[in-house]
């Protein structure tokens, strides 16, 4: 049960990632809940496996194009890692 919530989580954040780096505007805070929630999903698993750093770097990576909004061709790439994650949680 926990590891569909956790890909739900994903797959809305991934979508959110995607929609985000194709020029979508998306408010600030929005982008900073989904952040901080894919940054603490990574903390749970301790940044051991691959996928616990596709979290870390995609939240941190959100946090960085709110500022610096000169890369956001990344946030497309990691929104389809995250996304591809969430779906695969469901199978």
């Amino acid at each position: 049960m926990l590891v569909k919530v956790l890909g739900g989580i994903d797959a809305i954040s991934g979508m959110i990632l995607i929609f985000y780096g194709m020029g979508f505007e998306i408010q600030n805070g929005i982008l900073l809940f989904f952040s901080a929630v894919l940054i603490f999903k990574s903390m749970i698993g301790f940044l051991k496996d691959f996928a616990s750093w596709i979290d870390f770097l995609s939240g941190m990576s959100v946090i960085l194009t709110i500022f610096f909004p000169a890369f956001v061709i990344i946030e497309v790439i990691f929104g389809i890692l995250v996304l591809q994650k969430g779906i695969f949680s469901f199978l």
